[in-house]
């Protein structure tokens, strides 16, 4: 589920009982590549297809490169792709602290696009003391990007799977497009896991003649810094996790966790409404205006505002609203149910089906994640459970999530586990809102709780996916560590700030 960024934040978060006694020795000194020794070679980055005006004075500063890199780490001598990477200098020299990395989101974000176009993300603090550096994940944007049939993505079944027949049919798509992406990716298809990206991340670090890393990761990106505290913990300057995944999870729980936030977070839009004569809907009894959109989507009666002439399914009405839950957009969100609840049935045309190849973010997910369901009743099961304990938000991003790696398609070589960090020189920090709809607070307490006395969290008391740039407040406790490594105490919260 490629959950792209809220205001100023990558990423998005998506995300098999917990593998005791897995463990992940770092990579030998052989496994750095030569050209990673040896430096880089930066120059200015261009502008690309696809460039506004705006992209082309803001992408002005940024110089960018490219790293070798293997394409399996298990064979660190053997064939090799190129990782993309850009970033932004000190601003301030004679201050600078070194290479602040920074861990895109997603899975599917462009760390090279936030450099060239999104340093209003960083705070001017940071851009002073760091060279600010992103990169493409393996699989991502232009490292080797995961390539599949566009007709064939078009032809996506719902997660939102009734029959057996429906749950057969997906198994069987899902196979026929893990084929199809590894015919049009190469190699590189069957190694875009996290544990290898973290390899790429390391081989950065010596890169950029960093003896130890500084990393600041959005969302997704926190599995990177997880990994890297667990299999580097001695390469450890200071890692932020912000909007923190928890990869312990099995399929009920990883569920359950997604969907509850999800829910926790439109509840709060039903506060907001109810209180704000601002809301376009206040007044309105918005659970049962919500049951009401959800039936006419079943029933194929409500119009795609995005896409003319189409209806809108129930899992992509549902993921509308969760993605103006982000920053969040509560104005919008509620002209966007009054919109639909004022429509009229939309005149259907079968658009062209697509041509070419077209990118597939996703892929990466079935490699990290193990989330077996292995019969049409437990899946049936599981939709049932959600929509008793869930009701506004039954069809969670998660759902796509487990449909989309149905019948393990490709092979899990970053399966989950509870983080065995230890003997870190400095703790790492977490920042997590409490009412975040995609990276719970739930997922953020439980990192803390297998981090122990190695990492420490620091709770925003308010909204939405990301959270370092919400509040003085916030900014001020992460650039504070990461510029002279001083935490926050223990149990230390910053007050909410109501949306715009």
């Amino acid at each position: 589920m490629n959950l792209r960024l809220r205001r100023t934040v990558a990423g998005g978060a998506v995300l098999a009982t917990a593998l005791a006694g897995v463990t992940f020795a770092p990579a030998p000194a052989t496994a750095v590549p030569e050209t990673a020794a040896q430096g880089l070679r930066w120059s200015d980055c261009l502008p690309e297809a696809g460039d506004t005006e705006e992209d082309k004075e803001l992408l002005k500063g940024s110089q960018c490169t490219t790293l070798q890199v293997p394409v399996d780490w298990n064979q660190p001598h053997g064939p090799t792709f190129g990782l993309a990477l850009a970033r932004r200098p000190a601003k301030d020299p004679s201050h600078r602290v070194g290479s602040l990395v920074f861990g895109p989101g997603g899975p599917g974000d462009s760390g090279v696009e936030r450099i060239r176009t999104g340093m209003s993300r960083f705070s001017t603090n940071l851009q002073d003391r760091f060279d600010i550096v992103s990169f493409d994940p393996r699989g991502i944007a232009r490292s080797n990007p995961v390539k599949c049939s566009a007709a064939l993505l078009a032809q996506q079944p719902s997660p939102i799977i009734r029959s057996q027949a429906e749950f057969d049919q997906t198994l069987r798509y899902n196979r026929k497009l893990s084929k199809d992406c590894r015919a049009n990716t190469g190699p590189v298809y069957d190694h875009i896991d996290s544990l290898q990206t973290v390899h790429d991340l390391d081989a950065i670090r010596a890169a950029l003649g960093e003896s130890k890393l500084t990393f600041h990761g959005s969302s997704y990106g926190t599995l990177l810094g997880e990994l890297y505290a667990e299999t580097h913990p001695s390469r450890v300057r200071a890692i932020v996790l912000e909007s923190v995944v928890d990869h312990s999870l099995g399929t009920s729980a990883f569920l359950d966790t997604q969907t509850s936030t999800a829910q926790d977070s439109f509840d709060e839009f039903v506060k907001w409404c109810d209180a704000n004569t601002a809301c376009a809907l206040h007044g309105r009894d918005i659970p049962a205006l919500w049951a009401s959109l959800l039936a006419r989507a079943d029933r194929g009666e409500l119009p795609n505002p995005k896409v003319p002439n189409t209806a809108l399914p129930p899992f992509m009405l549902s993921y509308l609203a969760f993605r103006q839950l982000y920053d969040p957009h509560w104005p919008a969100l509620a002209g966007l149910l009054k919109q639909l609840d004022e429509s009229k049935p939309p005149v259907v045309v079968t658009p062209p089906a697509p041509t070419g190849l077209q990118s597939n973010t996703f892929a990466v997910f079935c490699q990290d994640w193990s989330l077996p369901v292995s019969a049409y009743s437990q899946y049936s099961a599981q939709l049932k459970r959600l929509a008793r304990d869930y009701p506004e938000m039954k069809y969670p991003g998660a759902l796509l999530a487990i449909a989309s790696c149905l019948g393990s398609p490709t092979r899990v070589d970053n399966p989950q586990h509870r983080l065995k960090v230890r003997d870190l020189q400095t703790p790492l920090l977490l920042i997590n809102s409490i009412h975040d709809p995609a990276a719970g607070y739930n997922w953020a307490t439980e990192v803390a709780r297998q981090l122990g006395r190695q990492g420490v969290l620091l709770t925003y008391e308010g909204w939405g996916h990301g959270s370092y740039t919400t509040s003085p407040c916030m900014e001020g406790a992460v650039d504070s560590y990461l510029i002279s490594l001083r935490l926050p105490a223990r149990g230390d919260s910053c007050p909410a700030i109501p949306p715009a």
